[in-house]
């Protein structure tokens, strides 16, 4: 059994070829967090959620959100990924869609939460 360590802190991602598309992103090669550079060796689990939150949960009519609960729309969503690094440590990073100000439109990236060994 596992338990979870929340952080919910920015970090900063890196892939070897940069993805496609910018606001539907593949796991990366490695992320920086406080500072320090981990290598992701694995991707164990990978999930989209497009749930509306906040004021935008009612910002839609109802056909239309039904539709963007399936496949998204711009600025909203976040892509999951929970990763094994180099060093043997799992984590669940995120990409959030919604842009920060008109300045920062790209969305950004979170390091969630780390899953610790009860061992």
């Amino acid at each position: 059994m596992a338990t979870a360590r929340f952080i919910g802190e920015p970090i900063a991602v890196a892939w070897d070829r940069p993805p496609l598309l910018e606001k539907t992103p593949r796991c990366p090669d490695r992320f920086t967090w406080r500072e320090e550079l981990f290598e992701i060796l694995a991707v164990l689990e990978e999930r989209r959620d497009y749930g509306r939150r906040g004021r935008m949960a009612a910002n839609m009519q109802p056909e239309h959100a039904q539709r963007a609960q399936q496949r998204g729309s711009w600025g909203v969503g976040r892509f999951f990924f929970r990763v094994r690094t180099a060093n043997g440590r799992i984590f669940e990073l995120y990409y959030d869609r919604a842009p920060r100000d008109s300045d920062a439109r790209k969305g950004a990236w979170f390091l969630r939460q780390e899953l610790l060994s009860d061992e």
